[in-house]
């Protein structure tokens, strides 16, 4: 079973930075697949942040847009989500998504708290 593990969550204030790391396990290449990253707030919906294709194109939800930078290493079959200028509204559990045709599979999920 391919696996991502989310890291790079914790306790920041607000303006500052984090980067989350997606590292996928048990999988030859990830080439192909398309990766991106959701939060969940408490009480709220689970929502898009960043998804960047295979090809490279990213996509930003307009919230974060300026802010968050998604990138992908194909080598280390690891995802990143950098995150500068931190907002209380950031705070959430952040997860990873990998999407390759009908195929999708889902991290375990990281929390990021921006305090004010």
């Amino acid at each position: 079973q391919v696996q991502l593990v989310e890291s790079g969550g914790g306790l920041v204030q607000a303006g500052g930075s984090l980067r989350l790391s997606c590292a996928a396990r048990n999988i030859f290449s990830i080439n192909a697949m398309a990766m991106g990253w959701y939060r969940q707030a408490p009480g709220k919906q689970r929502e898009l942040v960043a998804t960047i294709t295979s090809a490279g194109s990213t996509n930003y939800a307009d919230s974060v847009l300026g802010r968050f930078t998604i990138s992908r290493d194909n080598a280390q079959k690891t995802v990143y989500l950098q995150m500068n200028s931190l907002k209380p509204e950031d705070t959430a559990v952040y997860y990873c998504n990998a999407v390759l045709g009908s195929y999708s599979r889902w991290g375990q999920g990281t929390q990021v708290t921006v305090s004010s």
